[in-house]
């Protein structure tokens, strides 16, 4: 099951529910810093990250009622392999991965840190795989606390 690996390295003190967050850089900065308190980053992630985001957005329109960004950075920012999860309270604004001219509102951010290149494509294909599932992130984005998202993922059925 795609969900079982993203169950494995998601992070529990990396996951915020309901956060309260001016913009995307304030999500970046939260997860990646908790990520880091929690030693699996180095203290050059978040700066890497929200570099990146501003070269290559990760903002993602969804089918469903809500959208998705999947902010990352390069391998080197890394300690070991983990995720990072917000549902946000508010949406916030993020450029489309797509169209970077185009503004996407938010309200699920997954960071990923993966410590190889190949672990991220693949990490990105399981997120892509769990994102077509609609009902799923609608869960997610409800979720109370960080016990609920991982009901929801451990019940989500593989796509």
């Amino acid at each position: 099951m795609a969900t079982s690996r993203i169950l494995d390295l998601l992070v529990p003190a990396a996951v915020c529910v309901q956060l309260n967050a001016a913009d995307s850089r304030d999500v970046i900065a939260t997860l990646g810093q908790r990520l880091h308190a929690a030693g699996y980053v180095r203290d050059t992630y978040v700066q890497a990250a929200l570099d990146r985001e501003a070269q290559m957005p990760t903002g993602l329109p969804l089918d469903g009622e809500y959208n998705v960004a999947i902010p990352h950075t390069d391998i080197e920012h890394v300690i070991k392999p983990a995720l990072a999860m917000a549902t946000l309270a508010n949406p916030v604004e993020f450029r489309n991965m797509i169209d970077p001219d185009d503004i996407v509102p938010v309200q699920l951010v997954i960071l990923m840190a993966m410590e190889e290149a190949k672990s991220q494509v693949e990490m990105l294909q399981q997120i892509a795989g769990m994102l077509q599932d609609p009902d799923l992130i609608a869960e997610l984005v409800a979720a109370n606390d960080e016990e609920e998202v991982r009901r929801a993922l451990a019940g989500a059925e593989p796509v």
